[in-house]
């Protein structure tokens, strides 16, 4: 070992453990970074706001015209209408704030988030939905929960996801909005097979006794999840905590299907 290489190194040990030096990097490193908060994760563009730039956040699809209940996308104007399913077979939830409809390509930002893992696609849906329920509780301070819930996810399938994309969504909530969140009110009492794939009916018989409720709700809860599709899962869960003592249950999510 050349000699000289113990002095420069008695002498590098101050240097990377200095805090003011780390401190120092760490700006040159934000000094870098776009003013605007980065690149656009749909066109790279240099200017996004939380991961997308104006011009692709305006063409997200939009859930303008929707179910007053469960906010399946209508082909009409209005959104004081109830949907066929609604009218058949009223749902125990009171109402679904989606402000998205699951298509391009919000479909697939979702995908690579919940699948892949790849939380820069989610970043600016899950903040752009918590601006919107924030103007949605001023206008309508009433709707306000006293609750965020997680849908639950069985362990053995967050083990193999890695997390849970609801518990993600509603921390962040939780975080704008000031409205506590738990992922442990409600538990999963067995696995059962995904739901991709199965229709309205096969989905409800999947999720039957499903779920078991660990404690007194409060009286108004907010279901938290990324994507609401036939509405089994939140029939499901809004069916057990109205069993248990809640009064009212609402569903927030990023995304509606249109069926």
């Amino acid at each position: 070992m050349i000699k000289g290489l113990r002095l420069l190194s008695t002498l590098l040990t101050p240097k990377v453990n200095s805090k003011e030096r780390i401190q120092t990097a760490l700006q040159g490193i934000r000094d870098l970074l776009p003013a605007g908060g980065g690149h656009c994760v749909a066109c790279l563009a240099p200017d996004a706001r939380y991961g997308l730039c104006n011009p692709c956040r305006q063409d997200l699809p939009v859930n303008r015209w929707h179910c007053r209940c469960c906010a399946l996308p209508l082909a009409f104007a209005g959104n004081e209408t109830l949907c066929g399913q609604c009218l058949q077979a009223p749902p125990p939830f009171s109402r679904v704030i989606a402000p998205w409809r699951y298509r391009f390509p919000v479909d697939g930002m979702i995908q690579r988030y919940k699948y892949n893992g790849q939380r820069a696609f989610a970043r600016p849906l899950i903040n752009d939905l918590a601006d919107h329920l924030i103007a949605t509780l001023d206008t309508t301070p009433e709707l306000r929960p006293d609750l965020l819930l997680a849908s639950p996810m069985h362990p053995a399938r967050r083990r193999k996801r890695g997390f849970n994309q609801a518990a993600d969504i509603a921390e962040q909530i939780s975080k704008r909005s000031g409205i506590p969140w738990t992922t442990e009110l409600v538990t999963r009492n067995r696995h059962t097979h995904p739901q991709r794939g199965l229709n309205r009916e096969q989905r409800l018989a999947n999720l039957r006794g499903i779920y078991d409720v660990t404690g007194t709700p409060p009286p108004r809860i907010a279901i938290v999840d990324d994507v609401v599709t036939t509405g089994a899962t939140a029939r499901s869960l809004a069916e057990v905590l109205l069993g248990a003592g809640a009064t009212d249950v609402q569903i927030w999510a990023l995304a509606r299907t249109p069926g």
